[in-house]
């Protein structure tokens, strides 16, 4: 056991091993329920997949200032409508056994009935801002991509910092197309909320 906990400080933990991340006298990973995870106060984002934890990239600086930026700029849009929006954390259910942190999620309706006090059970709009590293850049662009339409989300938004690139993702049928796509010098648009558009300079050259 002694050579588990010291090799555990160098990588992630896996199915099957304690979650070292969250001390030893949490569940196996693997063995999370819903109820377990929900009820985490850590004060960290963690997305819950089937029984295991995963956990994600601290924000920097810069990714912070990119999510503030957009839920002014969706709030601005959207001013006097019935609609919410709101940041991480706050997980998204996106299928059974499977929930998700979007960093900006937006409801046209507040009263919709996804709309819960602990947890969403879908959006209209989710937008995830990409962290450094493969696995992150992986889990926005793939994964999340899946995940959010098989949820119905109508529209997915991927601001990639690293890139310099937005990708709008509108919901035809069950799978993604990309709808807009923005780099340097060019504007991104909605597909889903009509007028809604934001220049890639204003997200990408923040000071």
């Amino acid at each position: 056991m002694g050579k588990v906990l010291e090799e555990s400080k160098f990588r992630p933990s896996k199915p099957g091993e304690p979650v070292w991340e969250l001390l030893r006298h949490y569940p196996v990973q693997g063995k999370w329920t819903e109820e377990e995870y929900l009820r985490l106060d850590e004060g960290i984002l963690i997305e819950y997949t089937d029984g295991v934890l995963e956990f994600l990239t601290f924000p920097t600086m810069t990714h912070q200032q990119i999510v503030l930026l957009l839920v002014q700029l969706l709030q601005e849009h959207l001013k006097g409508t019935a609609a919410l929006v709101l940041f991480a954390p706050l997980p998204v259910k996106v299928a059974d056994g499977k929930y998700r942190e979007p960093d900006v999620l937006c409801m046209l309706d507040k009263a919709d009935p996804r709309v819960g006090e602990n947890f969403w059970t879908g959006a209209d709009v989710l937008f995830e801002v990409v962290s450094q590293g493969k696995e992150a850049r992986e889990r926005d662009y793939d994964d999340k991509s899946l995940a959010y339409a098989k949820a119905g989300v109508s529209e997915y938004w991927i601001v990639d910092p690293i890139r310099k690139l937005i990708t709008v993702k509108s919901l035809r049928g069950k799978h993604y197309v990309d709808h807009s796509t923005a780099k340097e010098g060019q504007t991104a648009e909605s597909a889903l909320l009509p007028g809604f558009t934001i220049e890639a300079d204003r997200l990408f050259q923040l000071k």
